[in-house]
Protein backbone atom coordinates (compact mmCIF):
# COMPACT_ATOMS: atom_id res chain seq x y z
CA UNK A 1 0.00 0.00 0.00
CA UNK A 2 1.40 3.52 -0.81
CA UNK A 3 1.57 5.99 1.20
CA UNK A 4 -0.44 9.78 1.58
CA UNK A 5 1.47 12.17 -0.62
CA UNK A 6 3.14 14.29 1.79
CA UNK A 7 1.14 17.63 2.77
CA UNK A 8 4.17 19.80 1.05
CA UNK A 9 4.09 17.76 -2.30
CA UNK A 10 0.80 18.35 -2.32
CA UNK A 11 0.72 22.15 -1.67
CA UNK A 12 3.61 22.80 -4.24
CA UNK A 13 1.07 20.64 -6.69
CA UNK A 14 -1.66 22.75 -6.10
CA UNK A 15 0.32 25.63 -6.94
CA UNK A 16 1.68 24.39 -10.06
CA UNK A 17 -1.53 23.72 -11.26
CA UNK A 18 -2.62 27.28 -9.82
CA UNK A 19 0.42 29.25 -12.11
CA UNK A 20 0.03 26.93 -15.16
CA UNK A 21 -3.73 27.66 -15.31
CA UNK A 22 -3.26 31.86 -14.64
CA UNK A 23 -0.97 31.24 -17.48
CA UNK A 24 -3.44 29.70 -19.83
CA UNK A 25 -0.55 26.48 -20.41
CA UNK A 26 -1.94 23.30 -20.77
CA UNK A 27 -0.36 20.29 -18.96
CA UNK A 28 0.95 18.95 -22.26
CA UNK A 29 2.74 21.88 -22.83
CA UNK A 30 3.93 22.47 -19.69
CA UNK A 31 5.75 18.49 -20.29
CA UNK A 32 6.99 19.62 -23.19
CA UNK A 33 8.55 22.83 -22.10
CA UNK A 34 10.63 20.74 -19.42
CA UNK A 35 10.63 17.32 -20.94
CA UNK A 36 8.41 15.13 -19.17
CA UNK A 37 4.76 14.05 -19.98
CA UNK A 38 1.21 15.52 -19.19
CA UNK A 39 0.92 12.66 -16.83
CA UNK A 40 3.54 13.05 -15.20
CA UNK A 41 2.19 17.02 -14.81
CA UNK A 42 -0.64 15.72 -13.27
CA UNK A 43 1.10 13.39 -10.89
CA UNK A 44 2.67 16.59 -9.62
CA UNK A 45 0.09 18.58 -9.48
CA UNK A 46 -1.79 15.73 -7.80
CA UNK A 47 0.60 15.35 -5.24
CA UNK A 48 1.17 12.24 -6.04
CA UNK A 49 4.48 12.41 -7.47
CA UNK A 50 7.55 14.40 -5.77
CA UNK A 51 8.41 17.08 -7.45
CA UNK A 52 12.39 17.13 -7.65
CA UNK A 53 14.26 20.59 -6.65
CA UNK A 54 15.60 20.68 -9.99
CA UNK A 55 12.74 19.63 -11.88
CA UNK A 56 10.98 22.30 -9.82
CA UNK A 57 13.23 24.71 -11.51
CA UNK A 58 12.69 23.63 -14.64
CA UNK A 59 9.08 24.04 -14.16
CA UNK A 60 9.27 27.45 -12.46
CA UNK A 61 11.29 28.66 -15.87
CA UNK A 62 8.60 27.29 -17.97
CA UNK A 63 6.24 29.20 -16.25
CA UNK A 64 7.90 32.36 -15.41
CA UNK A 65 8.20 32.62 -11.77
CA UNK A 66 10.04 32.52 -8.88
CA UNK A 67 11.00 29.13 -7.87
CA UNK A 68 10.12 30.28 -3.98
CA UNK A 69 6.90 31.03 -5.30
CA UNK A 70 5.86 27.51 -5.12
CA UNK A 71 6.37 27.77 -0.96
CA UNK A 72 4.55 30.50 -0.34
CA UNK A 73 1.61 30.35 2.20
CA UNK A 74 2.75 27.06 3.17
CA UNK A 75 1.43 25.94 6.78
CA UNK A 76 4.36 25.18 9.20
CA UNK A 77 4.75 21.64 9.78
CA UNK A 78 1.97 19.73 11.67
CA UNK A 79 -0.39 22.28 10.95
CA UNK A 80 -1.40 20.97 7.31
CA UNK A 81 -4.96 21.13 6.30
CA UNK A 82 -5.59 17.75 5.23
CA UNK A 83 -9.70 18.49 5.13
CA UNK A 84 -9.93 21.45 2.84
CA UNK A 85 -12.98 23.65 2.77
CA UNK A 86 -15.70 23.97 -0.26
CA UNK A 87 -13.94 27.63 -1.11
CA UNK A 88 -10.10 26.12 -0.73
CA UNK A 89 -10.97 23.78 -3.29
CA UNK A 90 -12.95 26.08 -5.57
CA UNK A 91 -10.04 28.13 -5.22
CA UNK A 92 -7.63 25.64 -6.44
CA UNK A 93 -10.44 24.33 -9.32
CA UNK A 94 -10.10 25.13 -12.96
CA UNK A 95 -12.85 27.59 -12.76
CA UNK A 96 -11.40 29.17 -9.59
CA UNK A 97 -8.11 30.07 -10.77
CA UNK A 98 -9.65 31.20 -14.86
CA UNK A 99 -12.32 33.56 -12.51
CA UNK A 100 -9.57 34.82 -10.03
CA UNK A 101 -7.45 35.68 -12.99
CA UNK A 102 -10.25 37.15 -15.24
CA UNK A 103 -11.62 39.47 -11.81
CA UNK A 104 -7.76 40.61 -11.57
CA UNK A 105 -7.09 41.78 -14.87
CA UNK A 106 -9.74 44.21 -14.90
CA UNK A 107 -8.29 47.37 -13.96
CA UNK A 108 -11.09 49.35 -12.93
CA UNK A 109 -11.78 49.17 -9.49
CA UNK A 110 -15.67 50.51 -9.53
CA UNK A 111 -16.05 47.86 -12.20
CA UNK A 112 -14.84 44.73 -10.07
CA UNK A 113 -16.73 46.15 -6.70
CA UNK A 114 -20.22 46.15 -8.73
CA UNK A 115 -19.18 42.49 -10.34
CA UNK A 116 -18.52 41.44 -6.93
CA UNK A 117 -22.34 43.23 -5.31
CA UNK A 118 -23.74 41.62 -8.76
CA UNK A 119 -22.20 37.93 -7.63
CA UNK A 120 -23.42 38.71 -4.08
CA UNK A 121 -26.76 39.59 -5.25
CA UNK A 122 -27.26 36.17 -6.91
CA UNK A 123 -26.02 34.30 -4.40
CA UNK A 124 -28.87 35.89 -2.32
CA UNK A 125 -31.42 35.19 -4.81
CA UNK A 126 -30.58 31.59 -4.80
CA UNK A 127 -30.52 31.37 -1.23
CA UNK A 128 -33.76 32.89 -0.72
CA UNK A 129 -35.53 30.37 -3.66
CA UNK A 130 -33.60 27.25 -1.67
CA UNK A 131 -35.39 28.32 1.38
CA UNK A 132 -38.67 28.84 -0.22
CA UNK A 133 -38.31 25.86 -1.92
CA UNK A 134 -38.09 23.71 1.35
Amino acid sequence: MKDAPHSVDVHVGKTIRIKRLMRKVSQTELGDRVGVTFQQIQKYEKGSNRVSASMLVEIAGALEVDVRSFFEDLAPQGTANDNPTPSEEFVVSRDGVLLNAAFLSIKNEQVRKKIVKLVQAIAGMELAEGEAAE
